[in-house]
């Protein structure tokens, strides 16, 4: 599918599926812009796009986006440079060994995997309706299955454990697509979530020696980033979700997530707490 005319940004794109992501929407002709923490790794990676697609537009700007200070920089620098958007990939997240907290003083993972995709979204909507028909895409994980939101210990303060904290922000992505799919009601934007699969990829590696040790032995089991980057693309791009809102997505199908990820009030009051913590309300 042609994406010629169609501008384009994704988050955590220096590498894993952001990066095989911006490769395919530039190969379709898309203008893509690429966000990241590392300057280096932008601009590194901004040129390998550019040489393998022959596709000039392609920028980027980079940021931490566990930094809600830096994520409304981002929002700002990205609105005074552009008028319209017409794709979102939330991809930029985090799976920690150990509990830390951002600079905000927000556990890293439910800062860095869900409020990142919270504040970010919110503060790009303005463009976002500029377009005839936008499209926002969170990426998600299968580990949001058997998991809970617990509001009174949503920071896990207590009983830390990496997996459960991973799970739960890759569920709260989904409350929040739930979510905003009902509040974006009638507007010209969609928004669906994403299972890319246990996919290769540096998540898990970082500030950890069993990271580094045990992730590259479970790249024997795990997908291709390439295979793992195929529904987000679909979901970027395919004229056969034109128009599709509010679903959950595996190997370009729409499949039924947990039950409870359905939770309506549970959704609601967790936009709240969101609202909260990234100072929107």
């Amino acid at each position: 599918m042609s994406m010629q005319g169609k501008r384009c940004l994704i988050t955590g794109a220096t590498s894993g599926l952001g990066e095989v992501t911006a490769l395919a929407l530039a190969q379709m002709g898309a203008e893509v812009i690429i966000v990241s923490r590392r300057e280096e790794k932008c601009r590194r990676t901004v040129e390998i796009i550019r040489d393998q697609t022959g596709n000039p537009a392609v920028d980027y700007f980079r940021a931490n986006l566990s930094s809600q200070n830096e994520i409304r920089d981002l929002a700002g620098a990205v609105k005074k440079k552009y008028a319209r958007l017409d794709v979102l990939v939330n991809n930029a997240g985090g799976f920690f060994w150990g509990r830390r907290e951002s600079v905000d003083g927000i556990e890293m993972t439910f800062a860095l995997n869900h409020l990142n995709y919270f504040l970010l979204t919110h503060l790009l909507l303005e463009i976002l309706e500029k377009s005839s028909s936008a499209r926002i895409v969170n990426v998600s994980s299968g580990g949001h299955n058997n998991q809970e939101i617990d509001f009174g210990n949503l920071q896990l303060e207590q009983n830390y454990i990496h997996f459960t904290a991973y799970g739960k922000s890759k569920l709260a992505n989904l409350y929040f697509t739930y979510e905003l799919d009902r509040r974006l009601y009638g507007k010209p934007i969609t928004v669906n979530a994403v299972n890319p699969g246990y996919t290769a990829s540096n998540i898990a590696r970082e500030g950890n020696l069993f990271g580094w040790i045990f992730m590259p032995l479970t790249r024997i089991i795990a997908n291709s980033t390439e295979k793992g980057a195929e529904t987000i693309i679909y979901l970027a791009s395919s004229e056969e979700v034109e128009g599709i809102s509010g679903n959950y997505y595996q190997d370009k199908k729409a499949i039924p997530s947990s039950p409870t990820s359905y939770e309506v009030e549970t959704a609601k009051q967790l936009w709240y707490i969101s609202e909260q913590l990234t100072g929107l309300n």
